[in-house]
């Protein structure tokens, strides 16, 4: 064997070497990517699940919201029919009441004033009227 033989099997050595340090990391990188693969595939069985429920939930919601949706036109119909009712009951029924009032009004202005003059009529006739004027004496 000569020389180069020599250095070529050393070299093949040195590489084989080498190669053998990098395969263990290589490896290790290899169960790294099987976890991360499982990993994903665990998540992605618990996720499945997850996105299930949450759409029947957002169905259920959307449901309720439509009935909520529905309630809410009634609400405002009737609010609305109330709204015109009382505007009709007082169209109807306040003027006359007003008028009714003023006459009530009017009415009792007018037995207070009688009474008022009734007692002032009761108080002239039953006290004699004292004047502070001096009677005139007659000159004969």
């Amino acid at each position: 064997m000569t020389g180069g033989d020599i250095a070529g099997l050393i070299a093949a050595g040195v590489f084989a070497v080498l190669v053998g340090l990098l395969a263990i990391p290589l490896v290790k990188l290899g169960g790294v990517f099987d976890q991360t693969r499982d990993s994903i595939k665990d998540v992605s069985d618990g996720i499945t699940p997850i996105l299930s429920e949450s759409t029947a939930t957002v169905q259920e919601a959307n449901k309720q919201l439509a009935r909520v949706d529905a309630i809410t036109r009634n609400v405002e119909e009737v609010t609305g029919n109330v709204s015109s009712l009382v505007a009709l009951f007082a169209a109807s029924v306040g003027g006359p009441l007003i008028k009714l009032a003023s006459f009530s009004a009017a009415v009792r202005a007018g037995i207070l004033s009688f009474r008022a003059a009734d007692r002032v009529a009761d108080a002239a006739s039953s006290k004699p009227t004292r004047s502070l004027k001096k009677p005139k004496r007659s000159s004969h």
